[in-house]
């Protein structure tokens, strides 16, 4: 592609060289730069672009986005200063894959929790009405039927055009795509043309990255400030932050509730653990799927569906035969009698959702058994709470390891263990191996009882000291179960 038309959406500060030349393509990663490319410096959190200009240079780079013009340059390399790099990249990665975003109804779902159920069942739920359809999410990527293996919530921004590209060839007409806060931030979805935005919830999550809440919550906010006047803005209105997310946008406003009226309003009218009776919109719906936060998410995918043109009763028809997604709330019995539910809840809010749910299921007719841990190198203001609210709710809570990631399992244990008193911890067990621990809670479960074990959820990995081993919550139930 010639450089002037790759630069059309670019706010150019300063550009020197010649612009009239072939691009063979976009890089950020030095390590990936070819001859004709075009490289663009961004800062990250662990390193900066503008330290290895010269070096993709050297592998071959003709052009050159950066914040800061480096002090030596060949005078054939082409400079472009803009005044953020990793905005500029999202618009030069939507450009050079022929704007994929404006060639298909785009939808992004954003918020602490529920992001991946709800983009998920919007994928599915399009995809039984017959739309080619395309997710982008934490547990797997789509084209139409085919799995794309996801490494991010959110992708970068060149593999996530690239893959809205391949969605828009395979005649995906819809797309659905968790945003997360860092992607905000960090300018990787900069360029999409979004026709709807869903906001979920806010809680904690995230503060090792933004430092603070507020931060945070600017973040997922400057996703709904970003939409056109063409978009919809669907908002949990129950949630304190939900009325935050719409204070500045330009989107059609529209909002969902269990609590309180609003355009989509759901009661739960029947639960247990094979289901719940909800009113949703004044018609009755059973659905596969538990507790009030699933209510909520069901909420959401109903709203944004009708807001797409699609057919109330018939939305309504395809959500009470959708199943759970993996790893979020995922029920398996014991030829013994007892339930182990398999979650990805991983913040304090999450947790103490899932732990009310099953509590107001059980009704004091069985015992709850928790297993969970915190990841390493995150958020270690969370580890106490997390602790707190295992042991508040559950009969016994068994404290593991997560992703223990550089850091010793043990110190995550101690972080944990320092927000209970002498009371908590007498209710309490400290195991490091997640392995002997998952094994432990079956072991003294009873016929009634249910076992959780949070934290990891549809993951198959456990990464200890950087590296990967293959551990799957839901596999180790199963061989307790046998």
């Amino acid at each position: 592609m010639n450089l002037a038309d790759l630069l059309q959406d670019i706010f150019i500060e300063q550009i020197t060289g010649n612009s009239d030349i072939e691009i063979t393509g976009i890089q950020f990663d030095s390590r990936l730069v070819e001859k004709g490319n075009m490289f663009v410096a961004t800062r990250g959190t662990a390193s900066d672009g503008h330290n290895f200009i010269q070096m993709a240079v050297e592998k071959g780079a003709v052009a050159v986005v950066c914040e800061e013009l480096p002090a030596e340059l060949s005078d054939r390399i082409t400079c472009i200063q803009v005044k953020n790099s990793a905005d500029a990249l999202g618009h030069l990665a939507t450009c050079w894959y022929g704007f994929p975003s404006s060639k298909m109804t785009l939808v992004g779902v954003t918020g602490t929790n529920g992001k991946t159920t709800i983009a998920t069942l919007l994928y599915k739920l399009f995809r039984k009405l017959g739309y080619g359809s395309g997710l982008l999410s934490t547990v797997c990527n789509y084209i139409n039927d085919d799995a794309v293996e996801a490494t991010h919530t959110t992708p970068d921004a060149l593999e996530l055009n690239a893959l809205l590209a391949k969605m828009v060839d395979a005649g995906c007409k819809y797309a659905f795509m968790e945003v997360s806060s860092h992607s905000v931030e960090q300018r990787r979805i900069a360029g999409l043309e979004f026709d709807g935005a869903i906001f979920t919830n806010l809680t904690r999550d995230h503060i090792d990255y933004h430092l603070t809440f507020e931060n945070y919550l600017k973040a997922k906010k400057r996703f709904f400030d970003d939409l056109d006047t063409n978009a919809f803005a669907l908002t949990n209105i129950d949630d304190k932050n939900g009325s935050v997310m719409l204070q500045n946008t330009r989107a059609k406003k529209f909002g969902y509730s269990i609590r309180t009226m609003a355009d989509f309003k759901t009661k739960i009218l029947e639960d247990g653990f094979d289901g719940m009776l909800l009113d949703m919109n004044n018609h009755e719906v059973h659905v596969s799927f538990i507790g009030k936060f699933n209510a909520y998410n069901l909420s959401a995918v109903f709203g944004a569906a009708v807001l797409l043109g699609q057919d109330e009763m018939e939305v309504l028809r395809i959500i009470s035969s959708l199943q759970p997604v993996s790893g979020r709330f995922e029920t398996l019995y014991s030829p013994t009698g007892y339930a182990a539910i398999v979650d990805y809840a991983h913040t304090p809010d999450a947790l103490n959702n899932v732990i009310s749910t099953i509590n107001e299921i059980l009704r004091g007719k069985g015992r709850l058994i928790t297993v969970v841990g915190c990841g390493g190198n995150r958020d270690k203001g969370k580890r106490p709470m997390m602790a707190r609210e295992a042991v508040d709710g559950s009969w016994k809570a068994i404290l593991t390891s997560d992703n223990p990631r550089n850091e010793d399992p043990q110190d995550i244990l101690n972080d944990m263990l320092d927000g209970l008193d002498a009371s908590q911890k007498s209710r309490s067990l400290t195991i490091v191996d997640r392995r002997e621990a998952i094994k432990t809670a079956c072991s003294i479960a009873q016929k009634g009882d249910v076992v959780l074990v949070a934290g990891k959820g549809h993951e198959d990995y456990q990464i200890i000291q950087g590296v990967k081993h293959h551990f799957d919550d839901k596999e180790e139930v199963r061989k307790c179960f046998q």
